[in-house]
């Protein structure tokens, strides 16, 4: 059969097009296999956060990903993610929520595990996890899956290609390692060769798995940007989730040095070492900047390239705190090179920065770690670190001042080595006045910190006076013209305020008043807003006043008696109340505050008039202005119905409080979720 050559070249077009279709076909199969393996087992993580600042703790909200790896509920992401929190929440797919509790936390690889709350299951169907592939086979050029929640939003999947298996950061000359830096000097990626791939990463995918066509977790994605993803491989990810289900916690062996590769040395294995940490097992065992670190024990080492240096720490760290060990170097000297047996006992790695608490006084300190004190040359750990103070607060206004990164090493007579004895000092010189020795570089200061309890805040305001009930404006010449009321002086009533005594006498909206008790009003210029108000103040309460007005619309004076009321309280005036576990200030209603927001004289409720950065109460969304109607179900009226409904809160310490506010046109729930220190006591029933 004769085709014609339209139809020939639609067939040859067809025929060389199948197999790439074929393919396309096979990879749309391999991505929904892969997708139905470990989608399911994919978390959506919001957390509390708690930070420090100003001398106070504080709490944020974050969001980030993370994936289940075990039918036990565990889950893999990033301590970026996980770290400092005091709750973590995770969605599933599914839409089903469970809490998580962290078992451990390992920064130096940037990776958390935690464990859900499976008893708070309501599904009764097996939870989903993953499996963990192995990151030593990937190739360049593999497919591979990033699923994360971007943008703190619902679970996502892209796709992209692994562009490097073993990517570190250099400096720009290529001839040191580039940590990451996780704030206050705690860096990650020690012992991490990263996965590189250009699937999508966005914030919020952090701590997300990527995934190989066969549906196997192959790296936590930890950060992405400019077409650029990194993750974690899974073979590190394995060894630190391993170590946390058999141990309880990361442990590592340490000996003290770093290295560089021998690219600039005519040796062709071992490592340069770089750095002795004096007093580290290294040192003591006679290990040289300069040596060239050939082997440990039986392993070889061989670091030509800065890709290798990871894997170098990573087989020190494997060692076991407490097993002696030997180091086989090379050392030049004048008549060459010459072979050394170094033998050291291995200790165990210590984090990098101490825990953090508020104290009291308006002060949080930091525990001081041996690494720490090494980075900033201090003689030992004695002492705590200032890491903030807190405005108006003891050791803010201390004498003379102390400042954040100050070593507090005494208190009185009671020497400091650690944040117990820190508290226990304070507290045995409450309502005292307290000498405080502390260390400032290399200098050793004293000061006086007067640790006596804040003075409550005394409330008052003006004397109150004749008020007549109205908001006004000056008529000034040219609007009295525009007005047809040339000549005429006095106030324009902008407002007449309700319920009041100018309501009941009939003032409107426009009427101008133009002599009080016979006395003309020489009001015109904007300057003379007050002579109403001083006229007006100068008469007795309860006592009426004759004005003088033009009512609006009208060129004819005449006389309406007011009787003077009292002027209403101000914000000053009012009672207040202050919750210190919340952070919420509150203070009751003035008439203005009703009239301002149009509520009527019987709505309830205490206006917020502070919600302290980083509170619960802020975290949970309460907002200042806010009026607070009920907590908990208890309705409020009064700065003491909100004391005695909080205290009872402290008390029961429920795990939800419910707050009830209006918010301007609006009402609206706010569900605060504390986290309570200690649980809260029980109460005993009858044959306990």
């Amino acid at each position: 059969m004769t085709r014609s050559p339209l139809a020939a070249a639609l067939l040859a077009a067809l025929v060389t097009a199948t197999p790439a279709l074929a393919q396309s076909n096979t990879l749309r199969q391999d991505i929904d296999f892969a997708r139905e393996k470990v989608y399911p087992a994919l978390v959506n993580i919001a957390v509390v956060v708690k930070q420090f600042g100003g001398g106070r703790s504080q709490r944020g909200l974050g969001a980030g990903s993370g994936v289940i790896v075990s039918p036990a509920g565990h889950v893999l992401t990033n301590f970026h993610v996980a770290g400092h929190t005091t709750r973590i929440t995770c969605t599933l797919p599914s839409g089903e929520r469970l809490r998580a509790e962290v078992l451990a936390h390992d920064p130096l690889t940037d990776l958390s595990v935690l464990k859900l709350d499976l008893g708070a299951r309501s599904s009764t169907t097996p939870l989903p996890f993953a499996t963990l592939g192995k990151s030593a086979d990937l190739r360049v050029g593999d497919y591979v899956l990033a699923m994360g929640n971007p943008m703190g939003l619902s679970s996502s999947l892209t796709l992209g290609v692994v562009a490097n298996t073993a990517r570190v950061f250099t400096n720009f000359a290529g001839t040191e390692m580039e940590e990451m830096d996780l704030g206050e000097g705690e860096v990650t990626g020690l012992f991490t060769r990263w996965l590189q791939h250009d699937a999508l990463i966005l914030p919020g995918n952090s701590g997300g798995p990527l995934v190989n066509l066969r549906g196997e977790v192959v790296g936590i994605n930890e950060l992405g940007g400019g077409g650029m993803g990194f993750a974690i491989p899974s073979d590190l990810a394995s060894k630190i989730l391993n170590q946390v289900l058999t141990l309880g916690e990361v442990r590592r062996g340490w000996l003290g040095f770093s290295v560089v590769p021998l690219s600039h040395e005519e040796k062709l294995t071992g490592a340069l070492v770089s750095s002795v940490i004096p007093g580290s097992p290294a040192a003591e065992a006679g290990l040289e900047p300069g040596d060239v670190l050939s082997m440990i024990n039986t392993g070889e080492v061989s670091v030509r390239f800065l890709e290798q240096v990871p894997a170098l720490y990573q087989q020190v760290a494997e060692l076991v705190p407490g097993q002696d060990v030997e180091l086989l170097v090379e050392r030049r000297g004048p008549e060459g090179w010459s072979k050394h047996t170094l033998k050291t006992k291995v200790t165990q790695m210590e984090p990098f920065l101490g825990d953090q608490v508020e104290a009291a006084g308006g002060v949080t300190v930091r525990e001081i770690t041996g690494p720490m004190a090494l980075v900033r040359r201090y003689p030992d750990t004695k002492g705590v670190l200032i890491t903030g103070m807190r405005p108006g607060k003891s050791f803010e206004e201390a004498k003379p001042p102390i400042q954040s990164s100050d070593v507090i090493l005494k208190v009185g007579k009671h020497a400091i080595d650690g944040i117990a004895s820190f508290k226990a000092a304070l507290k045995a010189h409450a309502g005292q006045e307290a000498v405080v020795t502390y260390r400032r570089g290399q200098e050793l200061l004293m000061t006086v910190v007067d640790l006596e309890e804040d003075e409550p805040k005394q409330q008052g305001g003006e004397l109150r006076k004749a008020w007549l009930g109205v908001k006004t404006q000056v008529l000034t010449t040219p609007l009295a013209e525009a007005l047809g009321l040339k000549g005429i002086k006095g106030f324009r009533v902008t407002q007449v305020l309700p319920t009041t005594e100018a309501e009941k006498a009939g003032l409107k909206a426009g009427d101008v008043i133009t002599a009080v008790d016979g006395e003309p009003l020489e009001a015109y210029r904007l300057r003379d807003a007050r002579e109403l108000k001083v006229a007006i103040e100068d008469l007795p309460i309860g006592e009426d006043v004759a004005l003088t007005i033009v009512p609006a619309g009208t060129t004819t004076k005449k006389d309406v008696q007011v009787k003077l009321q009292e002027s209403p309280a101000t914000a000053t005036d009012v009672k207040v109340a202050h919750n210190d576990y919340f952070e919420v200030a509150v203070r009751e209603l003035t008439f203005m505050d009703r009239v301002r927001y149009q509520w009527s004289p019987e709505q309830a409720g205490v206006l917020v008039t502070e919600a302290t950065n980083g509170s619960w109460a802020q975290v949970a969304g309460l907002r200042v202005n806010d009026l607070l109607v009920e907590v908990n179900g208890v309705e409020l009226k009064t700065a003491a119905d909100f004391e005695a409904a909080m205290e009872t809160i402290e008390k029961e310490r429920p795990e939800v409080v419910r707050m009830f506010v209006r918010r301007r046109h609006r009402t609206q729930f706010v569900f605060i979720e504390p986290e309570w220190e200690e649980p809260a006591p029980t109460t005993p029933t009858s044959g306990e």
